[in-house]
Order: structure tokens, then C-alpha cells, then sequence
């Protein structure tokens, strides 16, 4: 599958490791390619790369991400399924840019032609792309309203090491929020633990 990772940072570099060794064709987008160089992947600008994507995935901060699309545009995204993995967090990490919403809410009403599904940001760069060193399985999110995308979000998490049962769908791109308010908890989680390699892990009571 043809993959376009808006973003250079370390998230993006991550995903497009874990997607390349899966089998995908993954092309980077950057506001600024020329200076890009040297990562091991190919970056386009940020048009190129949404021209070449089947699935685009938005690793940018998420204080820019809406302004960013805006500059692809929104006839170039429509009928693209956008898997977001931003977070808006101040510069300090104690505030979030969207307090009473999430930015995938934001990007799915800016842009509704364009199916968005919220996964993989309760979690770093390293977890994201290999649940399977931490000791025990844990548990990535779902957020979205369509439900062909979540399908096709759900196969691309299984080529990086998540299989079915460690992916929870918990509703709409409403349910976003809530994943993306967990980044201050896990700022506290990482201070308390002294590192950022963690996760979370739903479990539930046996069957009766």
C-alpha cells in the first residue's frame, strides 16, 4: 500500500520503519523537503506526498496539523482516509490546543470529505511500532465514523505488531478527545516512571 507520513519528526521516522518493513511504499511529506535529507526515506513536499498516498497519516504537531492540511487542500484529501496521530500540546506539555475537543475532530469537520480515524497517540514513538518489548500486551484506540477506514486502520496497526485483540475501537471521532486527553496523563505516567516506554492495557473481569 502506497503510504504518505506528513511529518519528518521522530513519529513519523518510526511509523514509516515499521510500515517500510511491513511491505509498504512509504514517502514522507515536508513543508521544507530540500532539507530533509538523510533519513533513510524519501520526502516529498507535502501535495507530492498527498498525490502519492492511498492512507495519509498526519504525524505533525498537532498546533499546526489543521493549518497544514489547509495548505494540500481539500480536493486533494477527499476520499483519502487520514489516520491522525497528532496531539496539540503547549510548549511546555500542560496544556492542550483543543481542551473541549481533539484535533481529529477538528480535521474530520475541516475536512468531511476526508474519512479520519484516531489511533496510536496514548503511546511514544518506540511502543508505537513494537508493542511486543513491553512486558505484556497493552492496548491501542480507535476513534472514527467511518467504518471501512477503521478496517483498513485496523490491518495497518496488525503490520506493526498489533494484533486484533490489542485494538480497541471506542466509537466515533468524538471518542477522540479522550485519547488525545490522555497525554497528560501520560506525562505524569513518564514522570513518575522515569522514562516514556510504557503503555496502557484494558482489562476487563473474566466471564462469569
Amino acid at each position: 500500500m502506497r503510504l504518505g507520513i506528513l511529518g519528518t519528526g521522530n513519529v513519523a521516522q518510526a511509523l514509516a520503519h515499521g510500515w517500510s518493513a511491513a511491505g509498504h511504499d512509504v514517502l514522507l511529506g515536508s513543508r521544507q523537503p530540500e532539507n530533509r535529507t538523510g533519513l533513510g526515506f524519501p520526502v516529498a513536499s507535502l501535495n507530492e506526498t498527498a498525490a502519492h498516498a492511498e492512507v495519509l497519516v498526519n504525524a505533525t504537531p498537532g498546533t499546526v496539523s489543521v493549518e497544514l492540511l489547509h495548505s494540500i487542500g481539500a480536493p486533494a484529501l477527499a476520499g483519502t482516509l487520514l489516520i491522525d496521530v497528532g496531539v496539540g500540546l503547549s510548549d511546555d506539555f500542560t496544556e492542550l490546543s483543543h481542551p473541549n475537543s481533539s484535533l481529529g475532530e477538528q480535521i474530520q469537520e475541516a475536512f468531511p470529505l476526508t474519512p479520519v480515524v484516531k489511533t496510536l497517540c496514548t503511546m511514544d514513538s518506540t511502543v508505537m511500532t513494537a508493542p511486543g518489548g513491553l512486558d505484556g500486551p497493552s492496548t491501542v484506540f480507535l476513534s472514527g465514523d467511518d467504518a471501512e477506514a477503521k478496517q483498513t486502520t485496523g490491518r495497518l496497526l496488525t503490520d506493526l505488531g498489533w494484533p486484533p485483540s490489542s485494538q480497541l475501537d471506542i466509537g466515533g471521532i468524538t471518542s477522540a478527545r479522550g485519547q488525545e486527553h490522555f497525554a497528560l496523563l501520560f506525562t505524569g505516567i513518564a514522570n513518575g516512571l522515569g522514562n516514556h516506554t510504557f503503555n496502557v492495557n484494558v482489562v476487563t473481569r473474566p466471564p462469569a
